[in-house]
């Protein structure tokens, strides 16, 4: 039997935050307990490595989800960080943190402390911006945000161009004063390596004699006296082991670990967890309900002029690139697939962008089997413009399978499962051929490969995208936060409704859906959580 102040289940986005500053002042000590290992490998801290990791059972859950009716009956393939950092370990590290309006939105349903003032000095407190700090951007945080708009590839420069060409303004800063418009991306790196949760909060925190972490060790179950959590019990190398918390417990597994815990504890929704003879300790539908996520396609195209896919598909272009950035951490391995993006509003009647874009300077149409084909592109010049929509109105839900915590649980996303979602994203991918339409890129591409021209009525488009979309790999709501017990889990303060000692801080306790990518939101909700612990303690 271990004993500490507080235990935190899951060293991901925001469970990394939440150690390092629960551990801070020395006065508490806290157990950290990752089901996965240790982020110091290559293709972790190589940027472009999240290609490799996509599939790698050593770093990745490696979860699929249900058949989606939406998706045309495909499976998609659900990665989630199973290492140190989490998904911060394997992402694609755009920093974006979304929109004011989430944030007020989140206020504004009755969770004070949540609006985007209250949140901003959060962010701006994580942060080391590269571009210098204003009056959005901080420096001098614990994670390093790089600015990509230097060594731009050709490719890149002409799709901002035709960006603007097609109606939308420039945007120096999506994390700035508005979203709209097109630009580069800043990703969390630093010095050519991956800037992940890991590195950034537990690295540190793990110097300290009141931190412990424990890796290989998978979270089975709650320790529940009464109404009240006491600890956890975890298997590691075949052993159940149990650790008791004399303040808190805090679950930040995400959106779909967090939900499976809960449930196989006994707290959640208990017509189904009776059915697989679990003993309720609390009963409460929305745990692993209200799933969101952002769903995504790419349109691609054959170039007449070079692409990334010269220099990354032949061995001896693998070999420059890889000894550059053995020599200069510089290159493309450095960097995201993601350089430039944008976001945009599929009707001019919409107060704010409903659509999220992302540039690719390669294209990887033919697949190579067991790892996503960033490395291996397509034999011929080509590019991609993809795009994700930022607050789709489907809704899911995460549910175990069994009372066996090795097993996966069943993801169902429910994509396009409303007309408004369906809408939208046809909308969306006729502004993608508009942009490509525009004389800056037009003038140099050779055809459209993906889904091509024969693909052109409104029915067409729409079953393409339903049979090629998948995850932008966004989950987050399975837990979420609200001050009403009947429909959420966690009331403002994150603790868990109606059981006391527990608290859930981590991607699932977003109200709604932030527009854009999520890392950046964890890990403040993991900063702000950890605040909120603090003040709690007094």
């Amino acid at each position: 039997m271990q004993t500490y102040d507080f235990i935190v289940v899951g060293a991901g986005s925001a469970g990394c935050v939440v150690a390092e500053r629960l551990s801070a002042s020395g006065r508490y000590s806290v157990l950290v307990l990752e089901a996965g290992g240790s982020d110091r490998r290559f293709y972790v801290q190589m940027p472009l490595g999240y290609g490799k990791t996509f599939f790698d059972p050593t770093v990745n859950w490696n979860y699929k989800a249900e058949p989606d009716a939406g998706l045309a009956g495909n499976a998609d393939n659900w990665p989630r960080g199973k290492v140190l950092g989490g998904s911060s370990s394997i992402n694609a590290m755009v920093w974006i943190r979304g929109q004011r309006e989430d944030y007020d939105a989140w206020r504004d349903a009755g969770n004070p402390g949540w609006g985007f003032d209250d949140v901003l000095p959060v962010f701006k407190a994580i942060e080391d911006n590269e571009a210098g700090a204003d009056a959005w951007r901080g420096v001098g945080g614990p994670v390093h945000v790089t600015d990509c708009s230097r060594g731009l590839h050709p490719l890149t420069a002409l799709y901002l161009k035709a960006g603007v060409e097609a109606g939308l303004p420039l945007n120096p800063d999506f994390n700035g004063a508005a979203q709209e418009g097109v630009g580069t991306y800043q990703i969390s790196t630093r010095n050519g390596r991956r800037m992940s949760a890991a590195r950034a909060f537990l690295r540190p925190a793990m110097k300290r004699n009141n931190v412990q972490v424990i890796t290989g060790a998978l979270a089975t179950h709650l320790l529940i006296e009464g109404s009240r959590v006491t600890g956890v019990e975890y298997l590691r190398n075949g052993t159940l082991h149990t650790a008791t918390a004399g303040r808190e417990v805090i679950v930040s597994a995400g959106s779909v670990n967090t939900p499976q815990l809960l449930q196989l504890s006994g707290i959640g929704p208990a017509i189904h967890l009776r059915q697989l003879g679990i003993e309720i300790r609390h009963d409460n539908d929305h745990v692993g309900a209200n799933l969101q996520d952002h769903v995504g396609i790419n349109y691609t195209f054959k170039a007449k002029i070079p692409s990334l896919n010269q220099m990354l598909r032949p061995w001896w272009g693998k070999m420059l690139v890889g000894m550059r950035y053995l020599a200069l951490r510089d290159g493309p391995l450095s960097r995201s697939l993601n350089n430039a993006g944008g976001f945009f509003r599929t009707d001019p009647a919409l107060t704010r962008p409903n659509m999220q874009l992302y540039f690719q300077a390669l294209s990887t149409v033919i697949p190579r089997k067991g790892e996503r084909p960033l490395l291996t592109p397509d034999p011929w010049p080509g590019f991609s413009i993809g795009l994700s929509n930022c607050r789709p109105s489907s809704r899911g839900s995460i549910m175990i399978r069994s009372v066996n915590p090795t097993d996966p649980p069943k993801i169902m996303p429910n994509a396009f499962s409303t007309p408004e979602d369906v809408a939208e994203m046809l909308a969306a991918v006729k502004f993608v051929r508009r942009i490509a339409a525009m004389p800056a890129l037009s003038s140099i591409i050779v055809e459209e490969v993906l889904p091509g021209p024969s693909c052109s009525t409104d029915d067409e488009l729409i079953a393409d995208f339903r049979s090629r979309s998948g995850t932008v790999y966004h989950p987050v709501s399975t837990c979420r936060m609200g001050p009403d017990p009947s429909q959420s889990v966690v009331d403002p303060r994150l603790k868990v409704h109606g059981v006391a000692g527990l608290r859930v801080i981590d991607a699932s306790v977003f109200p709604e859906n932030i527009s854009g990518n999520t890392n950046a939101p964890s890990i403040m909700t993991g900063a702000k959580g950890a605040q909120l612990i603090l003040e709690d303690q007094g």
